[in-house]
């Protein structure tokens, strides 16, 4: 019998839907959000400017972009997926967000994590998966160590933000490293 894929106990992770950019589009305007998704300076995105991005994801064979939903009313409250895909080595960059700040905290992005790793060792067949955090997401940082990442070093001093500088740490997870879907809950 062939399990189900991208599916939890709460949440799923679906193709983007063009009604979806709207909702993408408010996060991307919410400064505590970009701060903590992303390393870049938080640069709010209009409406075009979000759909580009999705169609970029969905046209390209080195990433790939997930809508995180609530399993019981198909609502969308984060974004999560691959990035940097290495087809030849088998590694990838994950990443989350759960813009939906109602979700926050409550164990959705750790099922949607959960989920996404399963998918990309199982399916995609990546041997490595990693990603970077920087150094004041704490909630993130605990998120990833519990789900077995291991951090293999850090970036110091790496991310300026409001006249101070933060490290920024690279965490990788390895195939014979994961546990599976069930395992860490």
């Amino acid at each position: 019998m062939i399990r189900g894929l991208l599916e939890g106990e709460n949440v799923k992770l679906t193709a983007i839907d063009d009604a979806d950019i709207p909702i993408i589009e408010e996060w991307f305007n919410d400064i505590r959000f970009l701060r903590h998704y992303d390393m870049v300076p938080a640069i709010p995105k209009n409406l075009k400017q979000v759909a580009e991005m999705i169609k970029y994801y969905n046209d390209s064979q080195e990433k790939y972009i997930f809508a995180v939903r609530t399993k019981d009313n198909n609502r969308i409250i984060g974004v999560a997926g691959f990035d940097e895909i290495i087809w030849s080595n088998g590694v990838s960059t994950v990443f989350i967000g759960i813009g939906n700040n109602e979700f926050t905290g409550k164990g959705f992005g750790t099922e949607a994590m959960r989920l996404l790793l399963d998918y990309g060792f199982n399916e995609l067949n990546f041997y490595r998966i990693q990603l970077n955090v920087i150094a004041y997401n704490e909630r993130a940082i605990k998120l990833y160590e519990k789900l077995g990442f291991i951090r293999e070093g850090t970036l110091r001093e790496f991310i300026f933000r409001d006249g101070k500088r933060y490290d920024m740490y690279v965490y990788g997870l390895l195939r014979h490293e994961w546990g599976g879907i069930n395992e860490r809950k």
